[in-house]
C-alpha cells in the first residue's frame, strides 16, 4: 500500500492531506523519517508513525449503530439523513454501508461495514444468523401468534416462512421479543398482519449473537471489539 494512502486511512483524513504531512517530514516508517508518499509498505507489519504516534491500519470496518427513528437504512439519499451520515464524519474515506436494513421508523442495531464478505455472510440465506427485536403491538400475543410463527407464517401472498420466535417480553402482553433467522421486506410486521395484529414499534436487539450496547443513545455508535466481529463470523 502507499504510504499516503495508509496515512489517510489510518488518520481518517484526505489524501491531499496526508501527502502534506508527509513532505513535511512528520511521518516515519521504521523509526526512520519518510517524505515519499509514493513509498510502498506493508500496512499489516509496516511500523508507521505520524508526529511520533504509532498508527495502525484496520483492512476494514465495523460499526454497531444504534438508529434513531426517522434515519435511512441506506448508504445515500436524496432526501433523508442516512445511517451512513450518522458516522460519515469519523470515517470520510472508507466507503461504508449497513449490513441489513431496518425500516425508517424502526430503531436499533445497524451494523455497518466495507467487509463486503461479512455482510454477504451475515445475509446469506443458509446461514440462518438470529436477530432479535423487541415489538411493541396494537393488540396482546396470543398461543395462536406464537404457535404460527414456530410453525413457520404463510404471508397473505402465499410465501411460507422459515419457522420463527415470539415470546413476552415481560409484564405488558403487547411488548414481545421476536427472534428471526430470515430476512423478508416488512418481515415482522407481515408476520403479525397474518394474525390481525399491528406493529406500533420495532426496535433491534442483537444480530448472531451481539447484543445492542445498552449505554449507547439513539443516534450514537461504536466500533465492534475484535471478540464481537468473530462472533458474527461465527
Amino acid at each position: 500500500m502507499r504510504l499516503d494512502k495508509f496515512l489517510s486511512e489510518a488518520l481518517g483524513i484526505p489524501r491531499s492531506e496526508s501527502r502534506k504531512r508527509i513532505t513535511k517530514g512528520q511521518v516515519t516508517v521504521g523509526g526512520t523519517v519518510c517524505k515519499k508518499a509514493d513509498a510502498q509498505i506493508d500496512e499489516k507489519t509496516a511500523q508507521v508513525a505520524c508526529g511520533g504516534t504509532p498508527l495502525t491500519h484496520a483492512e476494514f470496518v465495523y460499526i454497531m449503530l444504534n438508529k434513531p427513528d426517522g434515519v435511512v437504512s441506506a448508504s445515500r439519499d436524496k432526501r433523508d439523513t442516512t445511517v451512513t451520515d450518522l458516522v460519515a464524519a469519523a470515517f470520510p474515506r472508507r466507503q461504508l454501508f449497513p449490513a441489513g436494513r431496518l425500516d425508517k421508523t424502526s430503531t436499533g442495531f445497524v451494523l455497518l461495514t466495507d467487509d463486503g464478505a461479512l455482510a454477504h455472510d451475515l445475509l446469506a440465506p443458509g446461514r440462518h444468523v438470529p436477530k432479535e427485536y423487541l415489538v411493541t403491538l396494537d393488540t396482546p400475543l396470543t398461543q395462536e401468534m406464537q404457535a404460527g410463527f414456530a410453525a413457520g407464517v404463510t404471508l397473505a401472498d402465499g410465501q411460507t416462512l422459515a419457522p420463527a420466535r415470539v415470546e413476552p417480553a415481560g409484564e405488558d402482553p403487547c411488548v414481545v421479543k421476536v427472534t428471526l433467522r430470515q430476512g423478508v421486506y416488512h418481515q415482522i410486521k407481515r408476520m403479525f398482519g397474518v394474525y390481525g395484529a399491528g406493529v406500533n414499534a420495532l426496535h433491534r436487539l442483537s444480530i448472531g449473537g451481539v447484543a445492542l450496547d445498552t449505554s449507547l443513545a439513539p443516534g450514537q455508535w461504536r466500533e465492534l471489539t475484535p471478540e464481537e466481529v468473530s462472533a458474527l463470523r461465527g
